[in-house]
């Protein structure tokens, strides 16, 4: 479906503004400050198409797209509501799973899945745990520590989780900010394919001519396994900027070997 040619809710996608990260963070900094409620609503419309980013990955499933759009809207909503302006996490990076939450929520409430009875209560659990630490942490939390939170087997809560989700493509887009795009295989850190062809010898050679940053980014990725907001944050620059850094090295090595 081509969201930028269509109505929904009322809403014409194709006339939809996008603000830059540092629009959205100074609209909430007067959100914060004044309760002003023209800020929220510029802040609202400015990110309606992130939420019609996230709701392609719930279409096809009889839904009323109007219906998810709203449900998304929500998301954004809480997400303006609870997001922490000390903590160095771009506006986008939060939002994501607070909307895609609220989605899986009401997918869930209305009886769209079939799981056992069981599973649905220790899922309901490990969802609400997870929204609890993402709003503590402003992150998206690991199955070990919603795991722990809950005092629940890693492998009981991955069942229960899975239970309840459809099976998606690690190269579906989670959403699109500008020019960049987001996929679901960049949200998650790869232990177990890079060993074999990081042991290549050529590919080792490529990665000799590599800049230390650049180095240091496939190490934490790859290596470290951790995903590209980690990264981000311990190397100090945007998540954006990550992705764009391994896309391009990686496609230097590709041409190298």
């Amino acid at each position: 479906m081509a969201f930028n040619k269509v109505v929904i809710s009322g809403i014409n996608t194709s006339e939809l503004i996008v603000l830059k990260e540092e629009e959205k963070i100074q609209l909430l900094k007067e959100i914060k400050e004044t309760g002003s409620k023209s800020a929220r609503d510029k802040l609202i419309n400015g990110n309606l198409r992130l939420v019609l980013s996230v709701i392609q990955r719930f279409t096809g499933r009889g839904e009323d797209i109007d219906d998810l759009f709203q449900i998304g809207v929500v998301g954004l909503i809480k997400a303006i509501n609870n997001f922490d302006l000390t903590k160095n996490v771009r506006f986008s990076t939060y939002c994501v799973p607070m909307i895609t939450g609220e989605l899986r929520r009401h997918l869930r409430d209305s009886g769209q899945i079939k799981v056992s009875r069981s599973l649905r209560d220790l899922a309901y659990k490990a969802i609400q745990a997870r929204d609890r630490l993402a709003l503590q942490n402003q992150r998206e939390p690991n199955i070990e520590e919603i795991a722990n939170e809950i005092g629940e087997k890693r492998s009981n809560v991955v069942v229960a989780l899975e239970s309840i989700n459809d099976p998606i493509s690690l190269y579906e887009p989670v959403f699109s900010d500008s020019d960049d795009n987001m996929y679901i295989m960049d949200q998650i850190g790869d232990k177990n394919d890079i060993d074999s062809w990081m042991s290549s010898i050529a590919i080792r050679d490529a990665i000799k001519q590599l800049g230390e940053r650049e180095r240091n980014i496939l190490y934490l990725r790859f290596l470290q396994g951790k995903t590209q907001v980690e990264v981000a944050q311990e190397v100090g620059i945007s998540q954006a900027q990550v992705s764009r850094l391994e896309k391009n090295v990686i496609n230097r090595i590709k041409e190298s070997v």
